[in-house]
C-alpha cells in the first residue's frame, strides 16, 4: 500500500474464526505453502471440538452421532487431495490421508444393489425414467448461462412429472436438493459430476473415508497443525469485528469474542490476516434422544457474525438469503447404535446391500427416508459386536406413514418405528428395536447453500478493497464449483490463502470432464435408459 513493503509472513499473525474443514484447511495452507509460523496462526471456534459439520462422536455406551456424512470422488476434489496428500494417516503415519483412503476403496468399492426402494420392493433404478421433455429442459439448462438464471428455483424450471423420475429421486437424494433450490445451483453439479452421471444408481463412482469424517479427516489435520504450534481456542465464540473504511480499503483492526470467563477482544494488525467462515450448514443444529426430539432453532453465531459485518460493508454478501427461511433449508438426520443387531441384520438382507455399499433410498416415504450402512467399524473405537448405520430425511414437516407424527416431532424411537415400518419389520418392533439407541439430530441451516440467490449474495473470497479479511466455505463466492462438498471449503481456503499472501502458487483448476467426449457420450446414453 502507498510504496510500503509486505511484511515477512514471520512477522505476520493469523485468526481463523471457525473452525470447520476450511479454517483448519486455510491454517494448513498458510503453514505448508506460506511458510507462516504455526504459532502465529489462532483460532476462534464456539464449539468444544473442531471439525464442524465433518464430525462424528460417542462411543458404544452412550451411542454414536454422525450429523452428516460426506460422500467424495477421486477424478475431483482436486484441491482436497491436494491437502490431503501432505497429512498424515493417525493410524500409519509413513502414509498420507489421501493414501489411505486409496487403499479403503480399493477393499471396499462402492456398488448400489438396492438404490431406491418402493412398497418393499426393489426398483430397477439403471432406468432414470426421463422422457424427451426433461432431456430438453436439461440441456436448456446446461446451455444457458448461469448469469441468466438468477434466483431461478428448480421447479419453476422443470415439468411436475419431473419430480416423480428415478432421476430426481437418485439426484436428490444423494446431493440432497429439494424443489424450490437453486436451479443454478443444479447446473453446476451437472456440469461438475458429469461424469458420474451413468453411475448415479450404483454410486460406484463414489469413495469414502476408512472410518468417520472426523477421525479420518478431521483429527490427522488438526493433529499435524498442533505439532506446528497452532492456538486453539475452544468455547470462543467471536460476537463481532472492528472493520474501518479508508482510502485504501477496508481493514479488520480488532476481534470481540466471548467465552466462559466473559467478553474480550483482540487487536488485529493491519498486516496481519482474519479468515471467517461466514455462515454454517451445520449452526444452530440440535439433538434429539431415543425419548425426546430435537428443537428447530433460527439462527446460529456464525449467521449472527455475518449479518453483524454485512450490515455496515457491502460486497459482503447477504445473510438472509440463505438463513431467512428455515423452513426451507432443514432438514432432519439419525444416528443409530446397535448392540441388538437384529435390524441391522435385517437392514442388509431387505436391501442386499453389504456395508460400505451407499445410500438405499425409500421413495414411498412421505419422509423421503434414506438410510447408509457404512462399512465397520465405522468409528475407531467401535467394538465388533456393535454395529451402527446413519439416515436422513428431506420433509421433515410431513406426517410419518406409520407414525401420525411430523418428523420433526419424533424421538429417535419413533423415527425407528417408521423406518421399520418401510423396512416391512414393524411386526417385530419390541424385539427389533432392544438394545437399540437412536439420536436424532434437526439442522435448520444443512440446505441453505442451495437457496435462490442473484451475485452479490455470497462475497466474494477476498471482496473487492478487502486489505486483510477473507470469506470461507460454503457461503463464499467461487466460479464453477459447488457448494455442498468438501472440497468447496477446501478450494476456497486456498484461495484465500493464495490471495492474501500474493502467493505465486497455482490453484488445482476445477476439472472439465464435461470436455471429453466419451463422459458426453456416456451422460447422453444413461439419459435415454
Amino acid at each position: 500500500m502507498f510504496g510500503e513493503q509486505t511484511p515477512h509472513v514471520a512477522d505476520r499473525e493469523a485468526h481463523v474464526v471457525g473452525g470447520g474443514i476450511a479454517g483448519l484447511a486455510a491454517a494448513a495452507f498458510l503453514i505448508r505453502d506460506g511458510n507462516m509460523p504455526g504459532e502465529n496462526v489462532h483460532f476462534y471456534e464456539k464449539l468444544d471440538v473442531v471439525g464442524g459439520a465433518m464430525d462424528g462422536a460417542g462411543n458404544p455406551d452412550e451411542g454414536y452421532v454422525i450429523r452428516g456424512g460426506r460422500m467424495f470422488n477421486f477424478p475431483a476434489y482436486e484441491c482436497t487431495w491436494d491437502l490431503f496428500r501432505t497429512i498424515p494417516s493417525l493410524e500409519d503415519p509413513s502414509i498420507s490421508v489421501k493414501e489411505e483412503m486409496n487403499e479403503f476403496n480399493e477393499i471396499h468399492e462402492s456398488y448400489a444393489e438396492t438404490r431406491l426402494v418402493e412398497d418393499g420392493t426393489r426398483l430397477d433404478a439403471s432406468q432414470f425414467e426421463l422422457k424427451m421433455h426433461h432431456r430438453l429442459s436439461l440441456v436448456r439448462l446446461l446451455l444457458t448461462p448461469e448469469e441468466r438464471l438468477g434466483d431461478t428455483r428448480v421447479e419453476e424450471w422443470f415439468d411436475d412429472d419431473f419430480f416423480e423420475t428415478n432421476f430426481w429421486y437418485l439426484w436428490a437424494t444423494i446431493f440432497a436438493f429439494q424443489p424450490w433450490h437453486s436451479v443454478a445451483e443444479v447446473r453446476r453439479y451437472m456440469y461438475r459430476f458429469l461424469h458420474v452421471f451413468p453411475g448415479l444408481h450404483t454410486l460406484e463412482d463414489i469413495d469414502r473415508t476408512k472410518y468417520d469424517q472426523y477421525h479420518s479427516m478431521i483429527l490427522p489435520l488438526r493433529r499435524w497443525l498442533e505439532t506446528r504450534g497452532v492456538d486453539f481456542q475452544q468455547d470462543c465464540r467471536v460476537i463481532d469485528m472492528d472493520i474501518v473504511t479508508s482510502r485504501v480499503g477496508r481493514t479488520v483492526e480488532r476481534l470481540h469474542y466471548e467465552t466462559g470467563d466473559g467478553t474480550e477482544s483482540v487487536e488485529v494488525d493491519s498486516t496481519d490476516l482474519v479468515f471467517f467462515t461466514n455462515g454454517s450448514m451445520t449452526d444452530g443444529s440440535d439433538l434429539g434422544a431415543w425419548d425426546e426430539a430435537p428443537e428447530t432453532n433460527e439462527t446460529g453465531a456464525s449467521w449472527e457474525l455475518w449479518r453483524s459485518i454485512a450490515e455496515d460493508n457491502t460486497g459482503f454478501g447477504d445473510p438472509e438469503v440463505f438463513a431467512g427461511n428455515v423452513q426451507e433449508t432443514k432438514w432432519e438426520s439419525f444416528t443409530v447404535t446397535l448392540h441388538n443387531t437384529d435390524l441391522f441384520d435385517h437392514i442388509v438382507e431387505f436391501t442386499d446391500e453389504e456395508p460400505g455399499n451407499g445410500l438405499v433410498t425409500y421413495v414411498d416415504s412421505s419422509w423421503l427416508l434414506s438410510t447408509v450402512v457404512a462399512a465397520q467399524p465405522h468409528f475407531p473405537n467401535q467394538p465388533d459386536d456393535v454395529k451402527l448405520f446413519w439416515g436422513y430425511a428431506l420433509f421433515t414437516d410431513q406426517e410419518g406413514d406409520y407414525v401420525e407424527k411430523k418428523m420433526s416431532e419424533c424421538t429417535g424411537r419413533e423415527i425407528l418405528e417408521e423406518l421399520c415400518y418401510h423396512l416391512q419389520c414393524e411386526d417385530r418392533l419390541p424385539e427389533i428395536l432392544e438394545d437399540v439407541d437412536c439420536v436424532p439430530c434437526m439442522m435448520p441451516f444443512i440446505t441453505a447453500h442451495f437457496q435462490p440467490r442473484t451475485p452479490g449474495d455470497r462475497p466474494l473470497v477476498v471482496p473487492d478493497s478487502s486489505n486483510n479479511l477473507a470469506f470461507l466455505g460454503q457461503y463464499a463466492e467461487l466460479q464453477r464449483d459447488v457448494v455442498f462438498t468438501v472440497e468447496y471449503s477446501v478450494r476456497t481456503a486456498m484461495t484465500a490463502v493464495y490471495d492474501l499472501l500474493d502467493l505465486d502458487e497455482e490453484i488445482p483448476p476445477v476439472s472439465k470432464h464435461y470436455r471429453e467426449p466419451g463422459v458426453l457420450a456416456d451422460a447422453v446414453s444413461a439419459s435415454f435408459d
